[in-house]
């Protein structure tokens, strides 16, 4: 997977599979910006990359404001004149309660956060790669985009749009030598995942128990994944929905 010398953006760096991701990508060697609203876990993503030789750098954002993200891809393709690679990773779980309770303003976060952010990402990076007429687009979706679960209609909401939103994309700019693609990852150990573990404990063996091969994903996993779908290795896929679940699926 020939990855080196291409600039990609990753948001979402600063913990779980948005990390895993950058270091990886870095590691194959992408000069990555990070971008994630936690100023402090977000350089210590870079500070990881950079000891181990790589390149990347951090940018403070809010993925659901059009105009950061418009400032950081402009600073970006201002410095290195061109935007290889996008990882549209963000995201935010939001509560836990049936759809009839369910709270407005938590709803309306994660649609911004999970899909909205996606939106403003997507349009701005294709606009940079159409006149390239290249590059490669990865939304991690998840597998509440593929099927439903109880008490979490905002994220499965979010997650199932995320898909729509990269179906649509891949059809749009293939003819432009652009792919869109995305993943769908099981339950994976990441923040978001151990809270909702300690907010009940009970569902860490009952969930694992659904997965077929008997364990979590980890952001390795799902990074790597990741890393094919932006690589040549994978330049026949666009539109790819990939579930990476342990067996779930099937």
């Amino acid at each position: 997977m020939n990855l080196d010398k291409k600039i990609a953006v990753v948001t979402g760096a600063a913990s779980g599979i948005g990390r895993e991701t950058a270091i990886q990508l870095a590691g194959s060697g992408v000069t990555v910006a990070c971008l994630d609203r936690d100023t402090s876990q977000g350089q210590e993503t870079v500070h990881f990359i950079r000891k181990q030789r790589g390149d990347a750098g951090f940018f403070q954002c809010d993925v659901t404001s059009y105009a950061e993200q418009k400032k950081i891809v402009d600073q970006v393709i201002a410095q290195y004149g061109r935007l290889d690679i996008a990882i549209n990773n963000a995201g935010i779980g939001g509560g836990f309660d049936n759809l009839v309770d369910y709270d407005h303003t938590t709803y309306n976060q994660v649609i911004a956060v999970n899909q909205t952010a996606v939106f403003f990402g997507m349009q701005l990076q294709l606009r940079q790669m159409l006149l390239q007429k290249s590059g490669a687009i990865v939304n991690v979706a998840s597998m509440a985009g593929l099927r439903a679960q109880p008490k979490t209609c905002a994220y499965v909401a979010s997650k199932h749009a995320v898909i729509g939103l990269t179906k649509t994309a891949a059809l749009e700019n293939a003819k432009y030598g652009i792919r869109v693609n995305a993943v769908c990852p099981v339950y994976t150990l990441t923040p978001m995942v151990t809270t909702m573990f300690e907010y009940k404990s009970s569902l860490e063996e009952k969930l694992k128990n659904t997965i077929p091969l008997r364990r979590y994903g980890t952001p390795a996993d799902i990074a790597q994944a990741i890393l094919w779908l932006c690589s040549d290795a994978s330049s026949f896929s666009t539109g790819l929905i990939l579930p990476i679940d342990g067996g779930l699926s099937a």
